[in-house]
Order: C-alpha cells, then sequence, then structure tokens
C-alpha cells in the first residue's frame, strides 16, 4: 500500500509540473518501473547489436576487437548517468528537447529536438529493415532479396503503428516480454556455448586475443584503422538509453523510474554483451571461416549448437529487432509531439493532437510511419545503407551537445528528495563523459568509409537549418518564449 500511495504522490507531482510548465497531461500514465527499463533495453537491443556487427569486428580487427566493447560501455555508462541527472529532474517528454528548451533557451532546444527526431526517424527504419533481411527472411528460408526485404519491412512498420497509436501499456508489455525473452536466449546461448564447448573441445581460449584474418593489416592501429572500427559495435548498440525520458510523462513514477531505466539498461546491455561475445568468440572453430561468414554469430551457434538452437536465436532476434522498432518508433513520435506543443515542427497543429480515447499522440506516430515507408520506398540501396551508417554518429552529437548543457547549468538545477543524484561526482562524470563522447565522434567520423554518412549529417543539419530560419520568420515568439513558468525547474 505504502508503495502504491508513494507512486500515486509521484504521478501527481509529476503532473503538477506539466501544469506548472503550461501542459495539461494529456498521456496516460501507465508504465511501471520494469516497464519503463524495457523501453530503454529494447532500443539497445544487445542480441540485435551484436548479431549485425559481430562480422565487421572480426573482419577488421579480428576477434581480439570484442574487448573494445569494454571501453564502449564504460564510455557510455558515464553519458547515461549524466542523462540520469537531467530525468530526475524533468519529467516531460521530449528528453533533451526540453532540457535544452527549458535550462538554455528554445533555440538550443529546438536543436536537440531536431537531430533527435532524424536520429530516431532513421533508426526506426534500420530496425525493421534488419529485422526483415538479418532475422525473418533467414528464418522462414526466403532467399536474400531487396524488394522482399523492403516490402516485409514495411508491414513491419504497419503493425507497429498500430500497436503505438493503441496503447502505450500494450507497446510496454509487448516489449517487456521480448525484452524477457532476449535476456533468457542471451543467458541461455551463453551457458549452452560453454557446455558444448568444454564437451567438444571445439573452439578455444586463445580466440580472445587472435587477430584473425587482420593479423598482418598495415594500417591495423591508424587512425581509421581495424583496431578504431571494430569499436563501432558498442557505439552502435549502446544508444537509445534515454528513450525512456521520452516517455517520461506516461511513467507511473519518472522520478525514480526513467533515471534508473537510463542506468540499469546500460550495464545489463553491457555486461549480458559482454558475456556473450566472450562466450562466443571462445566458441569460433574455425576463424577464417567464420570471419567469411555473412551471418557469423548464426553460424557459430549452427557449429556448436545445431540447427534448431540457431533457428531459436533467430526467432529471439525477429522479436528482438521488432521490440526495438516499436521502442524507437513510440520515443520518436513523442519528441515530434513534445515539439509541436511547443509550436516548434512542420504541421504542429496536427502533430499535437493526442487521442482522448487511447491517450497516445496518433497524427505523430503515423508521421513516424509514413516517413519510413517514404524511405522504403523512394531510396535506392546504397543510399538507403549510408543514410543508416549517418544514424551512427548523430547520438554521439546530440549527447555530446547534452553533457555540455549539463556542465552550463548544473548549479542551477533543482534537486528532488529522494531522486538520482550524483552527489559530489557529477562534475568528474560529466568531464569524463564529455571527453568520451569526443572520442566516439573521432573513431565514427575519421574512418574513410564514413565520408558520405558525415555529408550526410551534414545535410540533415543544413535542411533543420532552413526550417529553423523559416520558423524565425514565420513564427518567432515560438523560439523566444517558453510555455509555463520558465524558472520551475531552477533553484
Amino acid at each position: 500500500m505504502a508503495e502504491v500511495t508513494k507512486a500515486r504522490t509521484s504521478a501527481e507531482t509529476a503532473d503538477e509540473i506539466c501544469e506548472d510548465c503550461g501542459y495539461q497531461p494529456e498521456l496516460k500514465r501507465t508504465l511501471g518501473s520494469f516497464q519503463v527499463f524495457a523501453i530503454s533495453f529494447a532500443f539497445i537491443s544487445v542480441a540485435v547489436g551484436i548479431f549485425t556487427t559481430y562480422d565487421d569486428v572480426l573482419q577488421s580487427s579480428g576477434p581480439v576487437g570484442i574487448w573494445l566493447w569494454v571501453i564502449a560501455g564504460v564510455g557510455q555508462m558515464l553519458v547515461a548517468l549524466v542523462y540520469a541527472q537531467f530525468a530526475a529532474r524533468i519529467p516531460l517528454s521530449g528528453s533533451s528537447y526540453q532540457w535544452g528548451s527549458r535550462l538554455a533557451n528554445p533555440k538550443i532546444g529546438w536543436g536537440f529536438g531536431w537531430l533527435t527526431v532524424c536520429y530516431l526517424g532513421i533508426a526506426v527504419v534500420a530496425a525493421d529493415n534488419g529485422l526483415a533481411s538479418q532475422a525473418f527472411m533467414p528464418l522462414f528460408g526466403i532467399p536474400p532479396n531487396e524488394g522482399t526485404a523492403r516490402l516485409i519491412t514495411v508491414v513491419v512498420l504497419l503493425i507497429q503503428v498500430l500497436v503505438v497509436v493503441a496503447s502505450t501499456r500494450l507497446v510496454a508489455v509487448i516489449n517487456s516480454g521480448a525484452v524477457g525473452l532476449e535476456l533468457a536466449i542471451i543467458v541461455v546461448l551463453a551457458i549452452a556455448l560453454v557446455i558444448a564447448v568444454a564437451i567438444t573441445g571445439g573452439g578455444a581460449a586463445e580466440n580472445l586475443t587472435s587477430r584473425g584474418l587482420a593479423e598482418n593489416a598495415p594500417d591495423y592501429f591508424a587512425v581509421g584503422g581495424g583496431l578504431m572500427i571494430a569499436m563501432i559495435m558498442g557505439l552502435a548498440t549502446l544508444v537509445g538509453f534515454d528513450s525512456a525520458a521520452n516517455l517520461a510523462e506516461e511513467a507511473k513514477d519518472p522520478f525514480r523510474s526513467v533515471p534508473r531505466a537510463i542506468v540499469g539498461s546500460v550495464v545489463a546491455a553491457g555486461v549480458l554483451g559482454l558475456l556473450f561475445l566472450i562466450t562466443l568468440t571462445i566458441a569460433i572453430k574455425d576463424i577464417p571461416r567464420i570471419t567469411a561468414s555473412d551471418s557469423p554469430v548464426a553460424e557459430i551457434i549452427r557449429d556448436q549448437l545445431g540447427p534448431v538452437m540457431e533457428r531459436i536465436l533467430l526467432v529471439g532476434i525477429t522479436l528482438a529487432f521488432f521490440g526495438a522498432g516499436m521502442a524507437i518508433m513510440a520515443a520518436c513520435s513523442r519528441i515530434v509531439f513534445a515539439m509541436s506543443r511547443d509550436s516548434r515542427f512542420p504541421a504542429h497543429r496536427l502533430m499535437r493532437r493526442v487521442d482522448p480515447r487511447t491517450q497516445t499522440p496518433i497524427p505523430a506516430t503515423i508521421l513516424i510511419f509514413a516517413v519510413g515507408v517514404i524511405l522504403m520506398v523512394a531510396l535506392p540501396g546504397k543510399a538507403l545503407l549510408e543514410l543508416i551508417v549517418a544514424s551512427t554518429i548523430l547520438p554521439a552529437i546530440i549527447y555530446g551537445m547534452t553533457i555540455c548543457l549539463y556542465l552550463a547549468v548544473r548549479r542551477r538545477l533543482e534537486s528532488k528528495e529522494g531522486a538520482f543524484n550524483l552527489g559530489r561526482f557529477e562534475l568528474p562524470v560529466a568531464i569524463a563523459a564529455l571527453v568520451w563522447v569526443l572520442v566516439a565522434l573521432f573513431v565514427l567520423v575519421m574512418p574513410a568509409e564514413a565520408f558520405v554518412p558525415d555529408l550526410i549529417v551534414v545535410g540533415l543539419i543544413l535542411v533543420g537549418g532552413l526550417f529553423f530560419l523559416g520558423l524565425l520568420i514565420s513564427n518567432r515568439e515560438a523560439l523566444e518564449t517558453e510555455p509555463g513558468d520558465v524558472d520551475v525547474f531552477k533553484h
């Protein structure tokens, strides 16, 4: 009873903050602690991240490259701790968009919002296209075909949009189930691989220090070389933990559950991912053959545990992809909604609408679906791939901007009793996080293969800049005033 009362009190306080900020609480608070955690963990989806990038690690640095996961995990944890500091104080949908708007000024907040919408809008398509081509089609023995994969992607997008607009609670229930299954599959497969290697003798612990086919690569340690490229597995996977903050207005106890979800999802993904990588790598029987495989994770499972376990893995990966895409779509629609209710997004009068029955932002969610369909229909394969790669750069930029914002305003932030707080460690953690993000950006933009994705990021920023100028001309007030009490989060 005490826990129920505490959650109710927290929800009421969060609703009061919404009203102080000039917003009527329109979204339904249905998400408990595990459901909020599941949103962030589903976005990260460690099984999906490893499944889709392990081949790049083997080809660029060899099996030894998996240890860079540890560095990426620690670095992303520092970023998550800074995000948790914000999330514990500002329980509004829109995460960094709201933080920038209310603690700096609306113009800066708009920049956060635009980059986040671009990132999440592309990420939905990336997740669902990955589901189609890398999991669903192999699972059902469908021959590789780009047209078929695109059709399946559109169907998946349609199913997801129907679920997301129907009920946030339904999204949470499906995500919770997908996350539970993903956790179980990772743990079971890791244990099974260890047992199989111990019984059969296939595999070797020496794999953990092998450079594999990259042994004699001349640029292995160079800037943009093989070892640096291997870092991208962790950087591309351990992102999206802040998605819980985008649904803060739908959490029952946002002051506690959201920051815990942000930090907890990175910890869980980092630890489980490392264990899975270690067991996978030890279980490699033939490094050259596995390195040449289009799907090395599935081939390792098939070698050690047989085709049945491989199919179970593909089922789990398919569901994890689906949960990730759905979580991303929900998070992106909330950013669009948050910007629209402040009159800072195209067609804002439509995009800010919340259905009174479902209490979800239906037009904003349909927009994300429409963008996904357009990308599937309009972009050729090479361009789509470059766009997806560009989306891995955007979160690092957003994280860096958010950390800079925190360093600038941290002394003015109000502390909530009982909420997440780093105390005297906040400054060193924030500085270390900023250093890490700068390193991560260097890793992401320096490889020669990143030239076109770099240009795409610049292009997205320029497109946003044009709309920003248009908004300054047509509705300057929206970028110069903030609804509600502008000092509600300051002391």
